[in-house]
């Protein structure tokens, strides 16, 4: 079924780009994406299309290709007319909407997100495809297939709202942009993000719904120790209308004068409230509280109180006093929560997990061992030989997400903290010491078991010779593996 439903998504996607591109009924929104500065390079680099004003076009095409109903409603494109009767009737989703085929990461085609060409306020100005088997609106970045790759190289991605914003931004060579399916981040895009960068930009309106929207993104950044700076658009002005008008250089300046979050945030906050007032300086302390509580690292956390503090005019050890460490399994929306990490294996099986998952020639040192037989009596061991096991790619992050995606949320949330972590600059002579150190812990429990047997009354002359023989090649073992210096590795 997935299979179908992808192929029924990529026949869709290059169906309404051919209406785009040679329909009389779709000229004008030829003349809107023209206006906005999309040629035809661009509308066909990311593949925009155009439904017609139709109840079933997009039905009738697809039955026509041999698409099944139960598919067509599976893959959101069409709709019930009775919801209470979902084998009934069904109707064109999108009508009369510009196109914007929505990827995962590889660059499949999994929903859509389709823009009204009138501003009739009874119709939403963007629409997008409903959860499906492929598609769940809160995992999925807009562009990410595209733009992944400047992400890694700048450490840094500037998130913006819309679609035509963020192929702006990258038709004019700024490429490391993503664009959230919503108007705030959810935990899981933040932890798809945090995999790829350091630092978010956000870039949203600068009417109040962009500046709530940056607010309710924060704390699932914040959750995945991101840095965050804000870039302010002027009144009435977004990304794509800054580089049409001013040019990309001027929306680069902006972001590289973009202002740490907390500064920005404390300015608007305290803006807002009158600080004579004992009682709206009381609240308001305790509201900025319960958001600096949310900063992992303690160096920000105690600057951020210092400078909230400082403009609230109270002592920095009372102010402290009003933070309070989140519940660690708070929930965020409906039915989801942020997954707690599965407990660390030993440390050096943990250490041999981020050097197969992050280093290409270490990893392939482990693969040329006999790993399987000796994980086999190593305890704890169950990751890492499923790291080994798997055919992920330590330089392609997609091969990374590929096998995240299949791991359990405990276990992506372990995976996603090792990706973190500093890289020792030897990292194969680190790979050889730990597994040396390991293979020599597996043939100790060996020797030891083997030993023990030894003393067991009773036993036959046969059995004797068999386990002696044994232990003095088990004994041979030890003397073989080098010695495991631990001092080598770098410190976390």
């Amino acid at each position: 079924t997935r299979r179908t439903l992808l192929q029924l998504h990529a026949e869709a996607a290059e169906w309404f780009h051919e209406n785009l591109l040679k329909r009389e009924w779709a000229a004008a929104a030829r003349d809107y994406l023209k206006k906005r500065g999309l040629d035809r390079t661009i509308v066909s680099n990311w593949q925009i299309g155009f439904a017609p004003e139709s109840w079933d076009a997009l039905l009738q095409w697809a039955l026509d290709r041999g698409y099944r109903r139960a598919h067509l409603a599976q893959s959101g494109l069409v709709k019930a007319r009775d919801e209470n009767r979902p084998d009934g009737e069904v109707y064109d989703r999108f009508r009369g909407r510009i196109m914007f085929p929505i990827c995962n990461d590889v660059g499949e085609v999994i929903a859509f997100s389709g823009r009204a060409l009138n501003n009739e306020s009874e119709t939403a100005k963007y629409l997008n495809s409903p959860e499906t088997p492929l598609f769940r609106k809160g995992n999925v970045l807009f562009g990410l297939h595209k733009t992944k790759r400047s992400l890694i190289e700048a450490n840094s991605v500037i998130v913006c709202e819309g679609q035509i914003d963020l192929i702006t931004l990258f038709e004019a060579g700024i490429s490391n942009v993503v664009a959230p399916q919503g108007t705030a981040f959810t935990p899981n895009q933040a932890r798809i993000l945090k995999r790829f960068v350091e630092e978010v930009v956000l870039c949203f309106d600068a009417d109040s719904a962009g500046q709530k929207a940056a607010e309710r993104s924060l704390e699932a950044l914040l959750d995945n120790d991101l840095f965050v700076r804000i870039a302010e658009m002027p009144a009435g002005e977004d990304p794509d209308s800054i580089v049409r008008r001013q040019g990309k250089e001027e929306f680069q300046k902006r972001v590289a004068a973009a202002r740490e979050f907390f500064e920005y945030w404390i300015e608007r906050e305290t803006a807002a409230t009158d600080l004579r007032a004992l009682g709206a300086k009381m609240q308001l302390a305790h509201k900025l509280a319960a958001t600096v509580a949310r900063v992992h690292s303690p160096i920000m956390r105690s600057e951020v109180a210092n400078k909230i503090s400082a403009r609230l005019e109270i002592v920095p050890s009372d102010f402290e006093a009003l933070l309070k460490k989140p519940a660690p399994d708070r929930s965020f929306g409906v039915g989801e929560e942020i997954p707690r990490a599965t407990p660390a294996p030993r440390h050096d099986v943990a250490m041999l997990c981020l050097l197969a998952l992050r280093d290409h020639e270490s990893r392939e040192f482990l693969l040329r061992e006999n790993w399987r037989d000796a994980l086999a009596q190593t305890p704890d061991a169950e990751l890492l030989v499923r790291i080994l096991g798997s055919g992920l790619r330590p330089n392609d992050p997609a091969s990374i997400n590929a096998f995240m995606a299949g791991l359990p949320p405990g276990e992506e949330a372990l995976v996603s903290s090792w990706l973190l972590q500093k890289m020792p600059p030897n990292a194969v002579a680190v790979a050889r010491d730990w597994w040396s150190g390991l293979r020599q812990a597996a043939v100790r429990r060996q020797l030891k078991i083997a030993e023990g047997r030894l003393r067991i009354p009773q036993l036959s002359a046969g059995q004797m010779t068999t386990l002696q023989k044994q232990v003095i090649d088990l004994k041979a073992q030890l003397d073989e593996l080098s010695t495991f210096s631990p001092a080598q590795v770098l410190e976390n």
